[in-house]
């Protein structure tokens, strides 16, 4: 069970071009801060537009510069499956711990649709799946009884749930079985949520401040949901600004203003607004990472 503060890498680019010096440095900078599970190539990834040549070598990439000291969780989702059992045996063949599958976008597949996409994809490997539920994204919303059904396949584990729907943590837990992996998609809500028995999260904000996400989750496993509080006070607004406009722009430009990478993000996402930018720098001195 994968449990903790798992971070949805973003995608460093440089003129047009993955910037793998950039990357590999994020990813020490993740294991150094804490972080307990890593996962490229997903939405904050900027994976819809990356060619499948960039996809496979930044997932290559990961699991050669974690080199074992934290998990890779490896966005390998499509709206089209063969697609997703491409990327999926790919990211198997290269040694990724698990696969993150979104749910197919833009077709707005039946329930039964989404049951024969995962159960497909999950007879093509033998790596652990865990479902991504977000409907604000893919339109489409997978219900319990669709992932209960999913469950009793021995590589589904579990659901990335950003739908932000706290109760539903509950009536998952309760309808699709207490081994059912929980991961938050949700940075706003995940104190909510592991309060209501989540196990992680897998997270945006995490990637500008790795250090305090990760000893967020700590005190949460350790049930001190009142010092965790303390630290998701200072994470907040940070949380917040990081969605003012679409992602992964205002995590971009938070991760320039830290060094880690340049703030270019591929079309049709934008670069943001100065308006955005100067309350994402409020947010990162609320949350003391600069000054």
């Amino acid at each position: 069970m994968f449990k903790g503060s798992f971070t949805a890498l973003i995608t460093p680019f440089k003129d047009g071009k993955f910037d793998e010096t950039s990357f590999r440095s994020i990813i020490d900078f993740q294991l150094n801060s804490g972080t307990h599970g890593l996962v490229p190539t997903g939405t904050t990834g900027e994976s819809p537009t990356l060619s499948h040549e960039e996809h496979i070598r930044i997932v290559e990439v990961c699991i050669e510069q974690a080199n074992k000291k934290a998990p890779v969780i490896a966005g390998t989702g499509s709206n089209s499956t063969e697609e997703a059992i491409y990327l999926t045996k790919h990211a198997e063949k290269a040694g990724a711990d698990a696969a993150l599958v979104v749910t197919p976008y833009y077709n707005k597949p039946s329930q039964e649709g989404l049951l024969q996409h995962f159960t497909k994809i999950a007879n093509s490997v033998d790596i652990p799946i865990i479902i991504y539920n977000i409907p604000g994204r893919s339109i489409v919303d997978m219900t319990n009884e669709t992932m209960a059904k999913l469950f009793k396949i021995k590589n589904i584990v579990g659901v990335k749930d950003a739908t932000g729907d706290i109760p539903r943590v509950y009536f998952t837990k309760n309808e699709v079985g207490s081994d059912y992996n929980l991961l938050s998609g949700d940075d706003a809500t995940t104190l909510a949520f592991l309060t209501y028995g989540g196990h992680g999260a897998i997270s945006v904000t995490s990637n500008i401040a790795p250090k305090l996400c990760s000893d967020f989750h700590n005190l949460c496993m350790d049930k001190k949901f009142h010092e965790a509080s303390l630290i998701n006070d200072c994470l907040m607004p940070l949380h917040k600004a990081l969605f003012l406009e679409s992602s992964p722009g205002p995590v971009k430009y938070a991760a320039s203003i830290l060094g880690l990478c340049s703030e270019e993000v591929r079309l049709p996402v934008t670069t943001i607004s100065n308006y955005t930018k100067k309350i994402i720098d409020s947010a990162l001195r609320h949350a003391l990472l600069i000054n």
